[in-house]
């Protein structure tokens, strides 16, 4: 089968040896993905962090030919519990209507401490 890689952009995807995205046939699974700008910058809003996450997330997915319809599991990792509804939210904005499986975890911290939040998640093309 061919193995078809989504690239952000990111410095560490050389250094480190990974992409942002992977399909391998019918399946899509996107890395973990942080909220950060084209600048670098990131907003200390925690639902603006989801939702940043997401839209990189998601745009993985359709460079390799999927939609959100696609997705089947999503993971969100938070470093502050009283974040979880702020970013529950912004998933549902995204995923209503699709209803992954899905897991919010509570994580000590990422590895940038701007970062408030962080997801992944895996699709399969219909």
């Amino acid at each position: 089968m061919d193995r078809q890689h989504a690239r952000s952009g990111s410095p560490f995807e050389a250094s480190i040896g990974f992409s942002r995205a992977v399909r391998i046939g019918s399946t899509i699974a996107v890395s973990g993905t942080a909220p950060v700008w084209p600048d670098g910058g990131v907003d200390p809003d925690p639902a603006v962090q989801a939702r940043r996450c997401w839209e990189i997330a998601l745009t993985a997915v359709e460079e390799l030919g999927g939609t959100a319809a696609d997705v089947i599991r999503t993971r969100q990792f938070v470093v502050d519990p009283a974040d979880g509804e702020a970013v529950g939210a912004v998933h549902g904005e995204f995923f209503r209507e699709v209803q992954p499986a899905s897991t919010m975890v509570v994580v000590r911290a990422l590895l940038d401490p701007r970062w408030k939040v962080e997801v992944e998640l895996d699709a399969v093309l219909a």
